[in-house]
């Protein structure tokens, strides 16, 4: 059994590697002479025997004798193969040295392990890189903290135990502020030193037992165990001030940086993982809002809780209505100012609740647009108001849209397939669009109004005058209509300031080419006035008000006058 040893001793020993006979019989194991080179200052005595080598090895002492049982034995001259890998250690001072033995075992005649012979390695280089794949699966390699999944994972195990022995415990999630405006002022490689740089401030301030990772892009979540309410203020004003008291230090130069942070109380606030994320995110918004920098510690609301009860409530009612395609149109008649001639039609969405109570637009759309529905919304009137259109050859309607719908493409692309599919109806569509839009995302919704304008259909800023949407914008949208905000409209006869801001209104879109409407119009003294400024159409009470019926059904349909 012994015979190979000397052969390839002097071989294995250049290569880091030792030969071994064991006799699992008498326990006895017989090394090649190199195997000072595998195990430098290990005793013979503990190489000498199974039994005693077992005792350097970690962490299952008895792997190597369970590697001779788990297979079938061979008869024959190869015996049964094995590999196992293990670490060796003479002392806790002493790093693990990592092994990989490879080997066959012989049966002996009662068919159990008589003995075994193989070769042992140095496997440092092995280990290393499985701990290093090990630590990417769970660390931020930016910061080298938990990533969200083990993050998220240590939460749900500190709140079960929280929970099992009733302490109190915090979860935080901390977002550094306005890292976006970094990465456009400076780029990406020093939005990430502030990264690194807030996570390396952040650590330097826990406590023993507390647990770090990164949430996501700009935000750190922070599970502090064994914390109460007073701990959870210290340790966010601890935090706040160790990250704002101190520029970062990064190669474009020294860069301010504040964080805010969102914190709740587990597990009496939060009895899972995900009732405690969502809740620290609800007040991180809230610190964000109130001020950059800021804290907010998440505490029970009984009106906020009963307004999500109503959200979820009207979000249902919302969508089903859409399902039952009880979501309907108004139209309320816009008028030429001289001759009370019909121009076209404004349509106003309604919704016929389950009960036969209709909701005009005010209770539909700003509760829609918060909820996230409001672009399934556009889409039905979209549909309403084309086959409108169809159906009546000579009327013009149009058509509101909210803001984050001319950004939606699957609404362009709705539009764009009900144009084609019903030549002549685009000419007779005008879309308005509130003025918030023109102030916030200019460019975009230039190439919006460049695509509708090449159908053949007109665009309109609805509620001009409410923010701050400059006439140069107007012109560089090329906008056909503006419509004046009511608001300015509706006390002109009273008010000398209305008077004058509606009339330079006016004028500014007479020299511009640009069409005005004047909305809530109330009486004939300001109707008299709007005309006398050169104000093209009015709409609002002295009018008509929306209604579910179809004035050109009976008026035989009206063309509005082109443009300038």
């Amino acid at each position: 059994m012994t015979s190979a040893l000397p052969q390839v001793s002097t071989i294995l020993g250049s290569l880091g590697q030792a030969a071994f006979v064991w006799n699992t019989v008498t326990d006895a194991i017989t090394w090649s002479d190199h195997v000072g080179a595998v195990f430098p200052d290990i005793p013979a005595t503990s190489l000498a025997t199974g039994a005693e080598f077992s005792k350097l090895i970690e962490p299952e002492r008895s792997i190597r004798m369970n590697a001779l049982g788990h297979a079938s034995p061979a008869h024959g001259v190869d015996g049964t193969p094995y590999r196992i890998e293990y670490g060796v250690r003479t002392s806790a001072s002493v790093p693990v040295l990592w092994i990989e033995e490879t080997g066959c075992w012989f049966a002996g005649s009662d068919g159990r392990p008589a003995y075994a012979q193989g070769i042992v390695r140095i496997n440092n280089e092995r280990r290393a890189r499985d701990e290093q794949l090990l630590k990417l699966s769970r660390h931020d390699p930016l910061t080298g903290e938990l990533n969200r999944t083990h993050l998220i994972a240590s939460l749900a195990e500190t709140i079960e135990e929280a929970t099992r022995f009733r302490t109190s415990c915090a979860f935080m999630l901390i977002g550094i502020d306005h890292l976006a405006r970094i990465n456009d002022a400076f780029g990406f490689d020093v939005a990430d030193a502030v990264i690194s740089e807030v996570a390396s401030r952040i650590r330097s301030r826990l406590r023993g037992g507390d647990v770090l990772g990164r949430f996501s892009g700009n935000k750190f979540g922070l599970i502090l165990k064994n914390c109460t309410v007073d701990d959870v203020n210290v340790a966010a004003e601890r935090f706040l001030a160790g990250i704002r008291e101190n520029v970062v230090p990064t190669k474009s130069g020294p860069v301010s940086v504040t964080a805010s942070i969102g914190a709740v109380g587990v597990p009496r606030y939060a009895r899972s993982a995900e009732e405690a994320i969502n809740r620290a995110h609800e007040t991180l918004d809230m610190a964000k809002r109130r001020r950059a920098g800021s804290f907010s510690l998440w505490r029970p609301n009984a009106e906020r809780d009963a307004q999500r009860r109503v959200n979820i409530r009207v979000t249902d009612e919302i969508v089903t209505a859409l399902n039952e395609r009880r979501i309907v149109m108004a139209f309320e008649p816009v008028v030429e100012a001289g001759s009370r001639d019909a121009a076209f039609y404004e349509c106003l969405v309604r919704m016929v609740q389950a009960d036969g109570q209709v909701l005009l637009a005010p209770d539909i759309v700003p509760v829609a647009e918060r909820l996230g529905l409001i672009r399934l919304v556009d889409h039905r009137v979209l549909e309403l108001v084309v086959a409108e259109l169809a159906s009546s050859p000579k009327v013009q309607l149009s058509l509101n849209i909210s803001p984050d719908t001319t950004m939606d493409p699957d609404w362009w692309a709705s539009i764009e397939s009900l144009m084609r599919a019903h030549p002549g109806v685009a000419e007779r569509l005008i879309v308005e669009i509130t003025e918030t839009v023109a102030i916030q995302d200019i460019d975009d919704l230039r190439g919006f109004v460049t695509r509708l304008k090449n159908f053949g259909s007109r665009i309109a800023i609805d509620d001009f005058g409410a923010g701050y949407t400059s006439f140069r914008n107007l012109r560089k949208l090329g906008v056909d209509i503006v419509k004046i905000d009511g608001a300015f409209v509706q006390n002109i006869a009273r008010s000398a300031d209305d008077r004058a801001f509606v009339q330079t209104l006016i004028d500014l879109a007479r020299r511009l080419g640009i069409k005005t409407v004047a909305e809530w119009v109330q009486d004939e003294e300001s109707a008299t006035m709007l005309r006398d400024w050169g104000c093209d159409y009015i709409q609002g009470r002295l009018i008509g008000l929306a209604s579910s019926q179809r004035p050109w059904a009976a008026a035989g349909g009206t063309v509005l006058p082109a443009a300038g």
